[in-house]
């Protein structure tokens, strides 16, 4: 016997719908996967048999194959755990297929048949309204950000066992309140909550700095000895940027969303995100990537703001690669086997020294770098990368009576 289950798959913050194609046959008892799926995909056949049977429900002991259309199109993720397993049970006639009709269905599955939560439930919930889905059925935990999309009904469960009953239509199918959610939805999502520039003291020029770079979305650059704030400057620059509106913040939440960043129990962005990587970061760790790319900084950033400290310790080709980003406002990963985009548009905020030994021009501590090593130092940085942070500050020590 033959069921189908609408699904889907994550393309960039992009949702793609895939068809769960269930066949149930006699013959040796085996479980293919066909269509393309990686690890994680292939590895649900033990996932969805153990929650089936550990519900008590009967897994057949037949020829099972799930095919996964379209087939060109490589998943990925464990979202397919429960399609599978409705799929099974409806192709085994313990399920009417009929009723899965019109319903969108992801879902990670545990052992004793719980559904765990999945990436990208914002995106999933705009493709269920776009493809005129009657509704999504996924994770409670995804529900919050799924419902952020209006004129979709969103169907939580927090266990198989739940989803099959109300799918047969013994039970009622539970519904969330859009309005409820997006009572909860304004909270501060900024790594960086809790900090103000009105805390700083003296660092008047590259305070003002700060609050034209704010106003004007311009590129800064901070120069100066160690131990003058120039980190402590920087992260204080969220607190003066303006919250997201809606349409920024949804697009910045389903970046989170889709990277598997989004802060538990928080569904909708309302802080800048600030973003902090450590001068140790690959290229792909940046700016994206993997055999299926994800998103890297400069998205995870998007509408925010990207702060690299001591700069010229970064990778070189990771420095340059940052030159698309800050002049398109996007990022295109190539790949043999998908192109994808992710929005880039964000503030780059830099601090460096002035030099290898940090104490040029600095009245407390001589410097004892010659002009070759200032040089070579400075020129780890290239002109063009230069030429695109509008700003440079020199940030001079405070007096501690100050």
């Amino acid at each position: 016997m033959l069921a189908r289950v609408d699904s889907c798959t994550l393309l960039g913050i992009e949702a793609v719908p895939v068809a769960v194609e269930v066949d149930v046959q006699n013959g040796y008892p085996s479980f293919a996967t066909v269509g393309l799926p990686d690890a994680a995909v292939r590895e649900s056949r033990d996932r969805v048999a153990a929650a089936i049977k550990n519900l008590g429900l009967e897994f057949p002991l037949k020829r099972i194959t799930v095919n996964l259309a379209p087939a060109d199109l490589r998943k990925e993720g464990s979202a397919f755990d429960l399609p599978v397993a409705v799929g099974i049970l409806a192709a085994s006639g313990q399920l009417s297929a009929a009723r899965l009709r019109g319903l969108l269905v992801v879902g990670e599955l545990a052992l004793d048949g719980g559904l765990r939560p999945v990436r990208g439930a914002l995106s999933m919930a705009l493709l269920a309204r776009a493809s005129g889905a009657r509704g999504l059925v996924l994770p409670a935990v995804n529900a919050p950000e799924a419902c952020l999309v209006p004129d979709i009904a969103v169907h939580p469960f927090t266990s198989l066992a739940e989803v099959i009953p109300a799918i047969a239509g013994r039970t009622k199918m539970p519904d969330v309140q859009h309005e409820a959610t997006h009572q909860e939805a304004p909270a501060a999502a900024s790594s960086e909550a809790g900090v103000d520039l009105a805390e700083v003291r003296g660092q008047t020029l590259p305070r003002r700095a700060l609050e034209i770079s704010a106003a004007g979305g311009h590129n800064l650059c901070l120069v100066g000895p160690p131990g003058t704030g120039k980190t402590m400057l920087a992260r204080r620059l969220p607190s003066i940027l303006p919250p997201l509106g809606r349409e920024e913040a949804i697009e910045a939440t389903r970046i989170h969303s889709v990277a598997g960043r989004l802060p538990a129990g928080l569904a909708l962005l309302r802080g800048r995100p600030f973003r902090a990587p450590h001068h140790t970061v690959s290229d792909g760790g940046l700016i994206g990537g993997g055999p299926h790319p994800r998103p890297g900084e400069v998205s995870l950033a998007h509408h925010g703001v990207l702060f690299l400290d001591e700069l010229p310790e970064f990778r070189r080709n990771a420095l340059e690669s940052l030159r698309q980003p800050l002049e398109e406002g996007c990022v295109t990963l190539v790949r043999v086997s998908c192109v994808v985009t992710y929005p880039a548009s964000f503030m780059l905020v830099a601090a460096m020294n002035p030099c290898l030994c940090g104490y040029l021009g600095d009245a407390r501590r001589q410097c004892r770098c010659s002009p070759g090593e200032i040089s070579r130092y400075r020129g780890r940085i290239s002109g063009p990368l230069l030429d695109r942070i509008d700003l440079h500050v020199e940030v001079s020590p405070v007096p501690y009576a100050d």
